[in-house]
């Protein structure tokens, strides 16, 4: 029976397994297509870095360096977690000749450390503190893949996108934040043949999850006196942290709190009325009766009326992204921003307020010109379609697969026009 772990006998000599590899590697690189002894999940990783544009000679780019990578990781949540990580892997990594990383939730090795024969290898590669190994930047490997897939890979040797890396074999598991569920980063166990086994993967999940309850008993509870924290982005549902609980809000509800975090000054029922219902049939009373529901959810006090709004500041992740990209922070604030608000909500000022945003966003990007951030945008389910982006993005990293997708999406938009004239 085939091995799916890596699609070849379990018996098979490591360097045969390296040598298939790299001929379904070679053929996919040349031809397009994936033959049959790569697993699904290398496959379709092999595919999504072929369409970032990725070449299997390329390299990883070095982001952040010395005092903005000493700042960027003392300010990251994961550096709570580092001694925990060194604890359970440090001793490994040194014994087997293998490196700990630590990667953000964008790809950026955050800490490389063990062996330091392997580390001076690894920095021929660039798989170095501060370097992007985003799957859209440097193709298949185990940290990238990782976070982009939420859920942890290993990657073995000749599965890796690019060439350079195809000694290598690694390992990685994402960590998240034990309170709302995102992707931090993820934690990484890199060497050579050593670590070609599946039980390296599920210690590096086993780590994952020890830093997970770590970072959950180091979180202090949310304490009725804590602000209240409204949390929108990527959310057909908001969630609201507030009094020591954690609510979740019915879309309509997510609306109207949303514009009244919107609004400190508050808002007339006729304002409220305009700004959250797009069919203008829809009576005062609709809204009223809207406004008692969440009351009676939220408990008294935090809604006020004549005119409507909130008693207390509300902070929203929406406004975190506002503040970074108002301060010239651009890579700051796309970290921060995890999908639309409300994407689903039709509401006439969420609209507005959702395109005032991603515009905002894809403005700064695209005179940014950051081929590794153009990329990330354009590659999030809300930047598949967006043509500007990709104009920018060929323009800054004319890769044939960038500009094969850019020359579809000129296609589809110009068919429209000619049906029309026709």
């Amino acid at each position: 029976m085939t091995d799916p772990w890596v699609a070849l006998e379990p018996g098979a000599d490591p360097a045969e397994r390296v040598r298939v590899l790299r001929r379904a590697h070679d053929a996919f690189t040349e031809a397009g297509t994936v033959p049959r002894p790569v697993r699904s999940v290398v496959a379709d990783s092999w595919r999504r870095s072929a369409r970032a544009g990725v070449g299997p000679d390329g390299t990883a780019s070095v982001e952040l360096t010395d005092g903005d990578l000493g700042t960027y990781r003392a300010e990251h949540p994961l550096v709570r977690v580092m001694p925990l990580f060194r604890e359970l892997m440090g001793t490994f990594a040194a014994d087997g000749e293998h490196l700990l990383a630590v990667c953000d939730a964008h790809g950026r090795l955050l800490w490389v450390e063990g062996h330091p024969a392997t580390r001076r290898q690894a920095e021929r590669m660039n798989f170095v503190p501060g370097a992007r190994w985003a799957e859209t930047s440097v193709g298949t490997n185990a940290p990238g893949t990782a976070v982009a897939l939420d859920r942890p890979v290993q990657v073995f040797a000749a599965e890796h996108f690019i060439r350079r890396v195809q000694p290598w074999t690694c390992a990685a598991a994402p960590v998240h934040d034990p309170r709302t569920g995102r992707v931090l980063g993820a934690v990484d166990i890199t060497g050579g043949n050593g670590l070609a086994h599946p039980h390296s993967l599920a210690f590096v999940q086993a780590v994952a999850r020890a830093a997970e309850s770590h970072l959950a008993l180091l979180a202090p509870a949310r304490r009725e006196t804590d602000p209240p924290q409204l949390t929108v982005l990527g959310r057909d549902e908001a969630c609201l942290a507030a009094g020591g609980r954690r609510i979740r809000l019915s879309r309509r509800h997510s609306e109207i709190l949303v514009l009244l975090t919107r609004h400190p000054e508050g808002l007339t029922g006729d304002e409220l009325l305009c700004a959250v219902y797009e069919d203008e049939s829809v009576t005062p009373v609709t809204l009223r009766a809207e406004l008692a529901r969440l009351r009676g959810m939220l408990g008294p006090g935090l809604v006020t009326s004549r005119p409507y709004r909130l008693s207390v500041p509300v902070e929203s992740d929406i406004a975190v992204v506002e503040r970074r990209l108002a301060a010239g922070a651009v890579t700051a604030a796309v970290t921060a921003y995890t999908g639309p608000p409300l994407p689903a909500s039709q509401a006439p000022a969420v609209v507005r307020l959702r395109n005032r945003l991603a515009d905002g966003l894809r403005a700064a990007l695209i005179a940014g010109r950051d081929p590794d951030l153009l990329a990330d945008w354009a590659h999030a389910p809300w930047g598949e379609d967006d043509l500007d982006i990709w104009r920018a993005l060929a323009s800054a990293r004319p890769t044939a697969a960038v500009r094969a997708r850019l020359a579809a999406l000129e296609a589809e938009l110009a068919a429209p026009a000619s049906r029309t004239r026709h």
